[in-house]
């Protein structure tokens, strides 16, 4: 018998779907098309520089140059125990703190602690493509709460109830949203953290968007809503999109010492220490004030509005205002199987490539996050590319009979 050259579990994984779309639109770019892309979740300002210089002096000091431990540095897990209690409220000890490899590693080490397999896990979405990666490589079962543009994409204590089983263990909770956005009020938090308190789930929450929230809109945390989850919720968060450091790759999990135990001794065989420059640029960045993120904030804030004025100009399209993130995610149901440049694109995802190829414009379909339908769009990117980005795909939409 002839054996798979790969195995069953990772096969099954499918590429980040944001990622292949960033890097598509990179290669149409260095082959001369002047492509605009809207896919990575990506700021555009680069890192502030007192942050980078507290990487240059890490760099030449001897201990940097060494193992350190794999949990991470003793000094950033008191920051990122400072950081969170000044932001959230949220008390917590050093011991109950893991760096990790950025976020991506937190999300798939919360879930690989956590879940047995056949262990279920109720997840809203539209959601971000590597939880339900994470979530299936822990051997749990994934069970989708379907929100859409009418209620703002936020889900109800209904809907989750629906959801639950006598094998639910968790709920994914993500506020401020990747990919819609969307915000959960205070009121609303409390209400959906007591009945997963009430019923004895676990909660992750990523909370890596703390920072960008616009208008009247507040994050609140659900750790600190709702205090008797305590012993029951992990905190996954990072400094890639509030610091504009995506490529560092630092993240953390905060959560029961009992499960960051475990998890750390996952990641001391995995992958050990996160390296030593990144965690020292990070723990600057922690420490230091807020003023480099509001300036971002104020050009997301400015980009967002922009946006979505843009979006809901383009007939058949009905974008929702979003109150957190830098993402906009429209509708566009109503474009579905019109004739288009000789074509009729009957999905989101025959959609985006049609708009890829024919107005060079990179958005992620909503195939990509659970509901098709939709596209995601970044504004994480300069304001005259976002202008001339949207008012492309409005040019090319305006062909639809």
């Amino acid at each position: 018998m002839t054996r798979p050259r790969i195995s069953a579990r990772i096969a099954a994984i499918s590429e980040s779907a944001t990622l292949a779309v960033d890097s598509k639109a990179k290669a149409m770019k260095a082959a001369g098309r002047p492509v605009i892309g809207f896919g990575a979740g990506e700021p555009d300002f680069p890192t502030p520089d007192y942050i980078v210089e507290a990487a240059v002096e890490a760099a030449r000091n001897p201990r940097f140059h060494k193992y350190t431990p794999a949990g991470g540095l003793p000094e950033l897990k008191q920051a990122i125990v400072d950081k969170t209690l000044r932001d959230s409220g949220y008390r917590a000890e050093t011991s109950q703190v893991l760096i990790t490899n950025g976020g991506k590693q937190a999300v798939y080490e919360a879930f690989a602690t956590l879940l047995d397999p056949g262990d279920e896990v109720i997840v809203i979405a539209p959601y971000w493509t590597t939880y339900p990666e994470a979530i299936k490589l822990a051997g749990g079962v994934q069970v989708n709460v379907v929100t859409d543009e009418t209620t703002g994409y936020l889900a109800s204590l209904d809907q989750l109830e629906a959801a639950r089983t006598e094998r639910t263990k968790a709920l994914l909770f993500v506020s401020p949203s990747n990919p819609t956005g969307a915000v959960y009020g205070r009121a609303e938090v409390e209400a959906i953290g007591r009945w997963a308190a009430e019923h004895g789930l676990w909660v992750v929450t990523d909370e890596i968007y703390e920072h960008l929230v616009y208008g009247g809109a507040e994050f609140t945390s659900i750790a600190t809503a709702t205090p008797e989850l305590a012993d029951r919720v992990i905190i996954l968060n990072g400094v890639a999109k509030t610091y504009a450091m995506t490529g560092w790759r630092v993240g953390w999990m905060i959560g029961p010492k009992d499960v960051v135990k475990a998890a750390t001794n996952l990641q001391s065989h995995a992958t050990s220490n996160v390296a030593n420059v990144p965690q020292a640029a990070a723990l600057t960045a922690l420490t230091g004030d807020l003023s480099a993120v509001a300036t971002m904030r104020e050009a997301f804030d400015r980009r967002r509005q922009t946006i979505v004025r843009m979006l809901n100009e383009i007939p058949g399209v009905f974008c929702p205002e979003p109150l957190g993130a830098f993402y906009a995610y429209p509708s566009v149901k109503q474009l579905l199987g019109k004739e288009l440049r000789g074509l009729r694109p009957a999905t989101t995802a025959e959609l985006a490539e049609l708009v890829l190829e024919e107005a060079e414009v990179a958005v992620v379909p909503g195939e990509a996050f659970g509901t098709p339908g939709y596209f995601r769009l970044s504004y994480a990117l300069g304001d005259d590319d976002l202008v001339e980005g949207v008012s492309r795909i409005g040019k090319l939409f305006s062909e639809l009979r």
